[in-house]
């Protein structure tokens, strides 16, 4: 019998920790999810920067590892129209660093892709059937969503308001997470694009709590046994945590992402458009500084990229995505597996406690 005070995630998602290990694309690795599984908690992984093929091989090494559940996350963005002059603009912004860094200016810019739930990917689900699937930017359309169900699997959403939280309910979420502004990399927000309208996990979780009645998955500057402690007390089922899994051996991160994840200060970090087209929280580098984290030259999501990427070669501290919450100096150098069953233990020693 679960000693957690709420076991309602726990119940739908047939884990024994209330912990969803946060899929991060690009630096989720499935060794990392199989320790997140292996230690009780959901582990997850992104689909966003994989092929079909990709996302295909990911499972099966994952599966041959491990049997406990397994949550898949898409995006499901609308891919923009195309705008060359918008492009041009943005290039032109950033060419007195083509120039700095002697990078070739008039080769054709790098194209910069974020793979959206499409059929393909709906037909893997309904392939590989995982138990969970989660998306981010909303939900797709009904019938791929339909058929996502079909498969039997539990639907999870980001909400970075009440109001998304109250229509990703009404549309068939079996759990929303609830995603403060201390979170790092991308926003979920889908029905504004309005900053102003990002309000902290304090703040969000027990207002989206008290408007929907699916259980609630707290995520934004959570990265120790207090912040989950704190989460459930405010009404949240579980715990979404990403920037304190980046610091574990099993993440896939770059030598300029290590270094700054372990010497930025917690108030180095900013909302940024600049490396996507679409705010997400990473720490503060010199062409955020240089060029303002929100700038609206950026080309719409996920294009913005492209251009910085001849730059990032040259440079990758300066003109690379550091993607970090608010809470990165609580992080610590521990496995996947550690740190799952540290958090987990502790929290519940705290709990035991009150």
């Amino acid at each position: 019998m679960s000693t957690w005070p709420d076991t309602r995630i726990l119940d739908l998602l047939g884990i024994d920790v209330p912990i969803i290990q946060a899929p991060m694309a690009g630096a989720t690795t499935t060794a990392m999810v199989i320790a997140a599984q292996r230690a009780g908690a959901l582990g997850s992984m992104p689909a966003a920067a994989l092929s079909i093929e990709q996302l295909r091989e990911a499972v099966t090494v994952i599966r041959l590892a491990s049997t406990r559940p397994l949550n898949l996350n898409f995006f499901c963005h609308q891919p923009p129209p195309a705008d060359e002059a918008r492009d041009r603009r943005w290039k032109d912004t950033l060419q007195p660093y083509y120039h700095e860094l002697g990078a070739d200016f008039e080769a054709p810019t790098p194209v910069s892709n974020r793979a959206p739930f499409n059929d393909a990917a709906c037909q893997l689900v309904e392939d590989l059937r995982p138990q969970v699937v989660s998306f981010h930017f909303g939900l797709p359309e009904k019938s791929l969503l339909a058929r996502v169900k079909a498969t039997g699997a539990k639907v999870l959403s980001s909400a970075t308001t009440v109001e998304e939280a109250v229509w990703l309910e009404e549309h068939g979420c079996d759990a929303i997470i609830a995603m403060g502004i201390e979170a790092g990399g991308h926003r979920g927000l889908f029905l504004s694009e309005d900053l102003n309208s990002q309000i902290g996990l304090m703040a969000l979780v027990p207002q989206v709590v008290d408007a929907v009645s699916v259980p609630v998955i707290a995520a934004g500057g959570i990265s120790d046994a207090r912040g989950i402690v704190a989460a459930l007390a405010l009404g949240a089922s579980a715990v979404q945590i990403g920037t304190a899994y980046l610091f574990t051996p099993e993440a896939s991160i770059t030598a300029s992402h290590h270094h700054a994840l372990r010497h930025a200060q917690a108030s180095e970090t900013a909302l940024t458009n600049l490396f996507t087209g679409r705010p997400a929280r990473g720490i503060v580098n010199r062409v955020m500084r240089e060029l303002g984290p929100i700038n609206p030259s950026a080309p719409a999501f996920p294009q913005a990229g492209g251009a910085l990427m001849p730059l990032k070669a040259k440079d990758e501290a300066g003109f690379s995505n550091l993607w970090a919450g608010q809470a990165l100096r609580l992080g610590q150098d521990l496995s996947t597996y550690d740190l799952t069953r540290q958090l987990s233990e502790q929290a519940l020693a705290r709990l035991s406690r009150h």
